[in-house]
């Protein structure tokens, strides 16, 4: 209906606009929302406001006019003008059913818009370092990041989904040492580990493989791994000097050739976990896109010499600096340091001069909301670049935090101390996680609680929705079980039958759901899908338990089956989105 509005509203400007009303040029937005007061009509727009200035005219004047060339239509009972030019709109109560057939007609695509049409979309999501498996804080980017991601392919967008890959830095060399080190413990050195190493389980595996494919190939003696490598922490050294130390003896007693491959073997059994893991989380990405690539083709050096030649450069203490500061960020920052290294921002300064050269329309970013002040400096090099730093959307969010019983749960990468998003999946399912991740804002603090989503009651919130849907389809196993048919075209024919106070609350919301769908898409904000599926489980089951469906009229009944499998095609187009099941029987 609101479309509807849209149109006919349209049509009206664009007579005022041939009696010279309005300008010809003239392209506003119409903007219908639903009257919150039953009194004030259905819908109401608050146009003549918003175009009074244009039209050199009166709010209230304005507001006539556009009203006295609306076209006649039947859907409409009448149209009122309120306060300073509200234009409310009385829907003719007989459109409500209109909605069933509409559900019918257009089975899954029903809710699906075509407003990002010809727009190019990038969503880069998740992005950990390979430096562990994901853990619970990973699983909520990467359920709100494929949420968002589906929303907007449902609203006609062209969607590229990213994972940008942290394969190289200071990180990953940690973690590599990690695994030689682990490497020569199988191969019987003594070498005591760093307490600034990766300590999981999951580096002990994959240095044990390595040991098994290899045997000694990267065995070198304990005395020369650690000779002259400064204290580590525990015993009054530096922690940081001493992995340093550890990383570059590395380098040194092994060579290129053979600490790449290893680097390589880390990184390859990392990644490929993450991948699969994901995968198994119903997320997909249509491009990885690696840092080491940024390096490799002269994309960091193509940046940097872009920003010096617009003159934001400049040396100081050894180091290339960015002046960020006079771009909005709140200081400078260093770009190549006194050692020749480039920094892990310079990267993300090139890997954002790729975004855009690959011609994307919008750019989301969603990124933890530890990196909140992150966004400046990036949103200066943007600028620096010459690019239209508008076209960049950062969207944060926050880590979900375990709880088990009232003991929060303590994770820790480094440390190996974490409960991996694989394990939270096995515990209460991919639709729980999946569920409980977007129900709340994404920026909202977020308490996981795990009896709550293994639990089979209302209490569950999505078990409650899947159970509305399993419910639908039970009543046509009932229909089954007493040998009667559904006559879909009897039904339909007897709609207006559906006049009890619990149908006409149906009807209402299902009606909601296109604009809602668009409006989640556009905001960023899956969470409103959940709300609206939670609305509508809720008023289903209400009528399930207040009428009977399977009643001897055949037209009732029908107009009854009809509606309620219109409310299951929503269910399930709704939960299909968010990668959630819709069983049929629970």
């Amino acid at each position: 209906m609101k479309y509807k509005l849209e149109g006919l509203l349209g049509q009206a400007l664009e007579v005022l606009k041939s009696e010279g009303i309005l300008d010809r040029e003239l392209a506003p937005k119409i903007n219908i929302e639903r009257a919150r007061d039953s009194q004030h009509g259905d819908f109401a727009t608050n146009l003549a406001m918003t175009l009074a200035k244009a039209a050199k005219s009166n709010p209230r004047q304005l507001a006539d006019k556009i009203v006295a060339a609306i076209p006649a239509d039947a859907a409409i009972n009448k149209i009122e003008i309120a306060g300073p030019g509200f234009i409310n709109f009385f829907i003719n109560p007989d459109t409500q059913f209109e909605i069933i057939k509409q559900i019918h007609d257009a089975g899954r695509e029903f809710g699906l818009s075509r407003v990002g049409v010809g727009k190019k979309v990038q969503v880069e999501f998740v992005s950990a370092n390979p430096t562990g498996p994901l853990h619970v804080g990973h699983g909520r980017g990467a359920a709100y990041g494929s949420a968002v991601a589906d929303l907007l392919e449902a609203a006609g967008f062209d969607v590229e989904r990213e994972y940008y890959v942290n394969d190289a830095g200071r990180q990953m060399d940690i973690l590599a040492t990690s695994i030689w080190l682990r490497y020569l413990e199988e191969c019987g050195e003594i070498v005591p580990f760093p307490s600034n190493g990766y300590r999981g389980e999951y580096v002990r595996e994959i240095a044990f493989k390595l040991y098994k494919s290899a045997e000694n190939e990267y065995r070198r003696p304990a005395e020369l791994v650690l000779e002259d490598i400064p204290a580590d922490e525990p015993q009054g050294g530096d922690k940081e000097k001493h992995i340093d130390g550890l990383i570059e003896r590395a380098k040194t007693l092994l060579g290129y050739t053979q600490y790449r491959d290893l680097f390589q073997a880390g990184l390859n059994e990392i990644l490929e976990d993450i991948k699969i893991d994901l995968e198994e989380f119903g997320v997909s990405y249509q491009h990885w896109f690696s840092e080491r690539l940024l390096m490799d083709d002269g994309s960091i050096k193509k940046a940097l010499k872009r920003l010096e030649d617009g003159g934001h450069l400049y040396e100081k203490d050894g180091a290339t600096w960015f002046s960020s500061s006079k771009l909005g960020d709140e200081k400078d920052r260093v770009v190549v340091r006194d050692n020749g290294q480039t920094t892990y921002f310079a990267s993300d300064i090139a890997y954002h001069m790729n975004k855009l050269d690959r011609g994307f329309d919008e750019i989301i970013n969603i990124w933890g909301a530890d990196h909140h002040g992150y966004i400046p400096r990036v949103r200066a090099a943007m600028q620096a670049l010459g690019a239209d730093e508008s076209k960049l959307k950062v969207l944060l969010v926050q880590f979900a935090v375990l709880y088990r019983g009232a003991e929060k749960v303590q994770m820790s990468t480094r440390s190996g101390e974490f409960i991996t998003l694989r394990q939270l999946r096995n515990e209460v399912g991919k639709d729980a996680a999946r569920f409980f991740y977007v129900m709340r804002k994404s920026e909202q603090h977020m308490d996981f609680d795990l009896k709550l989503a293994t639990s089979r009651s209302n209490e569950n919130p999505v078990y409650y929705v899947q159970y509305a849907h399993a419910r639908v389809c039970s009543v046509f196993r009932q229909l089954d079980e007493k040998g009667w048919e559904r006559n879909h075209l009897l039904g339909m024919a007897n709609l207006n039958l559906l006049n009890e106070e619990h149908e006409t609350a149906l009807m209402t919301t299902l009606s909601k759901y296109p604009e809602m769908l668009e409006r989640a898409a556009l905001q960023h904000e899956p969470h409103q899908l959940i709300h609206y599926l939670r609305e509508l489980a809720n008023q289903f089951h209400t009528y399930y338990n207040a009428h009977q469906f399977l009643v001897e009229e055949d037209g009732l009944r029908d107009a009854r089956l009809n509606l309620i499998a219109a409310v299951r095609q929503v269910l399930d187009n709704g939960l299909t989105l968010l990668k959630i099941n819709t069983p049929e029987a629970m």
